[in-house]
């Protein structure tokens, strides 16, 4: 930043208004709505009661979902079968909203069944260039938080990817967004898919795209915030080989998940081809009680899914952390 500075480069993001309206969910989904992309069926107003919440749900048909207005990350959800449920699960989801988001506003959806979580990577400029680089599957989740993320999805095919990354642009291009950002969708069994949200930053799984695409995201948004054009068109676009993102945790996986705090007296990062770490710990530095227990993101990249999954196993077999309990026999298990 002060180089920039120095060089009287200034960085210009999305504007504080697009962050706020985008980081509300109701008022995010009602854009999406406006914008022609394609939402669950829910109730989008003020939930006051109780009351209120089963005659809603009852009108949209259980099962059903409540979802923070401010929430992230799976905090402030609640999956509700029948109206016996309700009652404590309105409750529940209230309290746990005003104390992670200081917002204890709610509203409800359709629970999709078994659903796929497909996300599209979007970048905009400021001279009206919007394109996407096509989408992230993170559908292995634990508490509806990711565990496991990969590029492209095994899921889609081309037309879906298509009208998916379309709509995402088109949502952008609604708040006039600049900057990289991620628009979340759930798609189900007959790939009908519905927007969850959009995400106005970059995500912790973007190194997935970035191998598959070729591309460098973080530059692309720093010329994109120094008021350069996108250096791509979206027929530049083009997505080779396969990318896989595990989440290595400070948390054992034996005692529930519980978090795990300490010195690491030992830690060596895994080397090989297509494998790749971003991690902000080293050998001797502690994992406090203050942050994410998140240690690194492992990816590996491969020719096809399966040596992308080889390289990943071989990896997690290859890391060494001693110090703290973590989560590596587990992502090891899942691969």
């Amino acid at each position: 930043a002060n180089i920039l500075k120095r060089e009287g480069i200034t960085l210009i993001g999305p504007s504080a208004k697009v962050i706020k309206k985008m980081g509300d969910k109701i008022e995010a989904k009602k854009l999406a709505i406006d914008s022609g992309v394609s939402t669950v069926p829910g109730y989008m107003g003020t939930i006051n009661s109780f009351e209120k919440a089963v005659e809603i749900a009852e009108e949209i048909g259980f099962p059903i979902i409540i979802k923070a207005a401010a929430g992230g990350g799976g905090r402030g959800m609640r999956v509700v079968h029948n109206a016996k449920e309700m009652e404590k699960a309105y409750a529940s989801a209230k309290v746990e909203a005003e104390n992670c988001f200081s917002d204890a506003r709610v509203f409800i959806e359709k629970l999709i069944v078994a659903p796929r979580h497909i996300e599209i990577q979007v970048m905009a400029d400021g001279h009206g260039n919007v394109i996407y680089l096509g989408e992230r599957e993170c559908s292995i989740q634990r508490r509806h938080q990711k565990v496991i993320e990969e590029a492209p999805s095994p899921f889609l095919d081309e037309t879906t990817r298509q009208k998916m990354g379309e709509q995402s642009c088109a949502l952008a291009r609604a708040v006039d967004y600049q900057s990289a950002g991620t628009v979340e969708f759930i798609a189900d069994a007959d790939m009908n898919f519905y927007f969850l949200e959009m995400n106005t930053r970059l995500q912790v799984e973007h190194p997935v795209t970035e191998l598959v695409t070729g591309q460098d995201l973080v530059e692309l948004m720093i010329r994109v915030a120094a008021g350069e054009k996108l250096p791509l068109t979206q027929s530049d676009v083009t997505l080779t080989g396969w990318a896989m993102e595990s989440r290595v945790y400070a948390e054992d996986p034996f005692r529930n998940f519980m978090p795990s705090t300490g010195r690491l007296e030992r830690y060596a990062e895994p080397q090989g081809d297509g494998v790749r770490v971003d991690s902000g710990v080293y050998e001797g530095g502690e994992v406090s009680m203050f942050y994410d227990p998140m240690i690194a993101k492992l990816i590996t990249y491969g020719d096809n899914r399966n040596q992308a999954v080889e390289r990943m196993v071989e990896a997690l077999d290859n890391y060494y952390i001693r110090g703290v309990n973590h989560n590596i026999s587990f992502l090891n298990a899942l691969m």
